[in-house]
C-alpha cells in the first residue's frame, strides 16, 4: 500500500505479523526496509494457532498518512507512523471465536483474509467478521457496533440493528450464540466512500450499500 501524499513510501505486510516500510529514495530495490512494525509476542496468549492468527491479512494508511492500520485474523490494529514497537490502538473484532481456533482450522476458515478500511475522517474504521457480520469502531468515543449485512434486513431505507454474540451462559433474546454462527457467510471486503458516510459491503454474491441515517 503506498503513502496518500508520498509517493515513494509505501508499506507491505506479512505472514508473520509484520510490517515493513520502504522508501524508493534510498534504492529502487527494495530488500531492506526503513522501518520495521511488530508488537512483542506475549507469551502467556502462545499456542500452536498463534503464527496462523497474526499473519496481516491487509494494510492500509490513513488518510492523513500519519497512521497505518492493520488486520490480523482476531483484531484491527492502529499504528503510528514514529512508533515501530507496538500500536497505539488495538480492537478486538471476534475474540469469542479464540476458543473455536481449532475447528476454524480444520475447516479452513482460520486461513480466511479480511479487509480493512477507514472512514474518510480516518475517526471511525470497519472490517469484516463470519455470519455477514461486519464492525465499526469509533476510535475517538471507543465505541464499537456490529452489524449484520441480510438480504432478511436489506430493505430500503430499513434500519440495521445492531447484534451482539454471546459466549455460553444463558442468551437474551436479541443475542446470536457463538455456536450457531454460519462460518460459510463471511464479509472479506469492505469500502468506504472518501467524503461521506457510505460503505459498500460485500457479502458472499451479494453488494450491499449502507448509507448513515439521512433525515
Amino acid at each position: 500500500e503506498f503513502h496518500p501524499h508520498h509517493c515513494n513510501t509505501f508499506v507491505y505486510s506479512s505472514s508473520k505479523g509484520t510490517i515493513r516500510l520502504c522508501d524508493m529514495r534510498t534504492s529502487a530495490l527494495c530488500d531492506r526496509h526503513a522501518k520495521f512494525f511488530e508488537e512483542p509476542e506475549d507469551p502467556s496468549n502462545r499456542s500452536f494457532f498463534s503464527e496462523i492468527i497474526s499473519s496481516i491479512s491487509d494494510v492500509k494508511f490513513s488518510h492523513s498518512g500519519r497512521y497505518i492500520m492493520t488486520r490480523d485474523y482476531l483484531t484491527v490494529k492502529v499504528w503510528d507512523l514514529n512508533m515501530e514497537n507496538r500500536p497505539i490502538e488495538t480492537y478486538q473484532v471476534h475474540d469469542y471465536l479464540r476458543s473455536k481456533l481449532c475447528s476454524l482450522y480444520e475447516n479452513d476458515c482460520i486461513f480466511d483474509k479480511f479487509e480493512c478500511v477507514w472512514n474518510g475522517s480516518d475517526s471511525v474504521i470497519m472490517t469484516g467478521s463470519y455470519n455477514n457480520f461486519f464492525r465499526m469502531f469509533d476510535r475517538n468515543t471507543k465505541r464499537d457496533v456490529t452489524l449484520e449485512a441480510s438480504r432478511e434486513n436489506s430493505k430500503p431505507r430499513a434500519i440495521l440493528k445492531p447484534r451482539k454474540v454471546c459466549v455460553g451462559g444463558k442468551r437474551r433474546k436479541d443475542e446470536i450464540s457463538v455456536d450457531s454462527l454460519d462460518f460459510s457467510k463471511k464479509i472479506l471486503h469492505t469500502a468506504w466512500h472518501p467524503s461521506e458516510n457510505i460503505i459498500a459491503v460485500a457479502a458472499t454474491n451479494n453488494l450491499y450499500i449502507f448509507q448513515d441515517k439521512v433525515n
